[in-house]
């Protein structure tokens, strides 16, 4: 079987090549996919729609058609992964994290102790929470094993 991981979140540092390399590295039976991680082009993503003089609007346009591809993936995916850097906010990354306890597909948070506090709640629904990519292909590798 190959499992199909989603991975969630942060878009400024490479983690998701890290975790990548890393089950490439280990000849894991897992394929990737990821929202738009280019922020721009996710802003942007309502734009054929029509020009907006209201932010929001803009913002509710590109949300409405970016979570085409997120609802898509995250309802097709195995696993996802959802990392949550110290930088910025991930709303959306709670939010996938969110659909995916809905939904019953089991994820793995990934960030570091800073912020256990205000993800409570994401952190009690994951299957597990991870501090460093390395723990999260060692999970994958476990889950994935065909033994």
């Amino acid at each position: 079987m190959n499992w199909k991981i989603y991975l969630s979140g942060e878009i400024h540092t490479d983690w998701r090549d890290q975790i990548k390399k890393g089950c490439e590295m280990r000849d894991l039976p897992v394929s990737f996919c990821s929202a738009v991680t280019d922020h721009e082009a996710s802003d942007a993503a309502g734009d054929g729609l029509g020009a907006e003089s209201n932010s929001f609007w803009r913002d509710h346009k590109s949300a409405k058609v970016n979570s085409i591809r997120t609802k898509h993936l995250v309802h097709s995916c195995d696993i996802a992964v959802v990392r949550f850097g110290d930088k910025y906010k991930q709303w959306n990354a709670a939010f996938d994290a969110g659909m995916c306890a809905a939904l019953g597909k089991p994820y793995i948070t990934l960030h570091d102790e800073s912020i256990i506090h205000p993800l409570k709640e994401v952190d009690g629904a994951a299957m597990a929470w991870a501090q460093s990519v390395d723990q999260v292909i060692e999970i994958l590798a476990y889950v994935t094993s065909a033994d």
